[in-house]
């Protein structure tokens, strides 16, 4: 009987989290990883698959997406399976597209019904997304919010916050920090962490946002062009490495409008590139400017960052800040989630939210 069910041979492996970056094959047993090493014999496999010229990761974790798609009215939405698999991702984050008032629902008809695997940010909201009710501040239950993250933990990594009063003046109703206050608290009753969609505007800044934030805290969309990450200098200001310094994570969340090269080619050049590469991948971006993980991934391969350390951020990185470490990683044990990847060269053209465009010599 042979000693594995699947062999994948002659690809070069990058897995960050044991410092591999070099040819070698991979080899199955059942769901886990049984070997990672040069020259595994194909006598010892029931299935060789020759991966020659190709890239071996772990599977892709896009930490910021909205799977909820069973929802009524549902207008933001995509169908995980449809999506993941094909770009090479396994694991997704819904990140607050459900409250506690839906999670069960959310749970029942979609994170238990698809084959890629689903983990979910419970919004501070009751409600989740899109709606009026994302301004109501009653709407907010920190101690509900954090329950249901507390009830499912294989399920939930933490709390959102997102889309609360960006235009409109401040009032009794509607103090400025009142969804971002409300958010912390859950998060400190569940001891999980908070994920922050913010507006930065006059009145609640995004320097003080950082300071409230706690270590492990996540900001995503950092590359939005709202944010005042860069100072007159067009270099990252002193105050996203005290931050960073400070444990506060800053996640991709490229998005319909959250990723603009004016904003992340001077960032990443001057040394603040994202913890994390995730999508925000919904109805609104994915046959426009996002597209898949892949596109997203090229465009910072394109913006300079090396391939191991684009991987690093789309599989260990991830795995790391929504706490579960087991994932992102070819670890001999590990469940065997595994993509692999084909790096082009050629001439491609990649688009920002505000339609600027670059050019890149790679895409994945």
């Amino acid at each position: 009987m042979p000693q594995y069910d699947l062999l994948l041979k002659n690809g070069h492996v990058i897995d960050p989290a044991n410092n591999i970056d070099a040819p070698m094959d991979v080899a199955v047993s059942g769901d886990k990883i049984a070997q990672v090493a040069p020259a595994i014999s194909s006598a010892h496999a029931a299935q060789t698959v020759d991966v020659a010229g190709l890239y071996v990761t772990p599977g892709l974790i896009d930490m910021h997406v909205h799977v909820y798609h069973t929802r009524e009215p549902e207008t933001l939405s995509i169908i995980a399976d449809h999506h993941s698999f094909r770009s090479g991702v396994t694991t997704v984050v819904d990140t607050g597209t459900a409250g506690a008032r839906h999670f069960l629902h959310f749970k029942r008809t979609v994170i238990d019904r698809w084959k890629t695997r689903i983990f979910a940010y419970i919004n501070i909201v009751k409600s989740g997304m899109i709606g009026p009710f994302e301004q109501d501040v009653d709407e907010m239950d920190p101690e509900l919010a954090a329950s249901i993250v507390l009830a499912y933990p294989d399920d939930c990594v933490g709390i959102k916050t997102a889309h609360y009063w960006v235009s409109e003046p401040f009032d009794q109703a509607h103090p400025p920090w009142a969804a971002v206050d409300r958010a912390l608290e859950a998060s400190d009753i569940c001891k999980k962490p908070l994920m922050v969609d913010f507006w930065h505007r006059e009145g609640r800044t995004y320097q003080e946002l950082l300071q409230k934030m706690q270590p492990g805290d996540i900001h995503t969309h950092v590359y939005a062009q709202q944010f005042p990450i860069l100072n007159a200098d067009n270099k990252p200001a002193d105050f996203m490495f005290e931050a960073r310094e400070r444990g506060i994570i800053f996640d991709l969340g490229h998005g319909a409008g959250s990723f603009w090269f004016r904003q992340a080619i001077p960032a990443y050049e001057g040394g603040f590139g994202p913890d994390s590469i995730s999508t925000d991948l919904h109805i609104g971006n994915v046959n426009g400017v996002v597209h898949d993980m892949l596109n997203t991934m090229s465009k910072l391969l394109c913006m300079g960052m090396p391939l191991s350390e684009v991987i690093t951020r789309s599989t260990l990185t991830p795995a790391q800040e929504i706490g579960h470490p087991e994932l992102g990683t070819l670890s001999i044990g590990a469940e065997a989630d595994i993509a692999v990847l084909r790096q082009e060269r050629g001439q491609f053209g990649y688009v920002d939210c505000g339609a600027a465009r670059m050019n890149g010599d790679r895409k994945l």
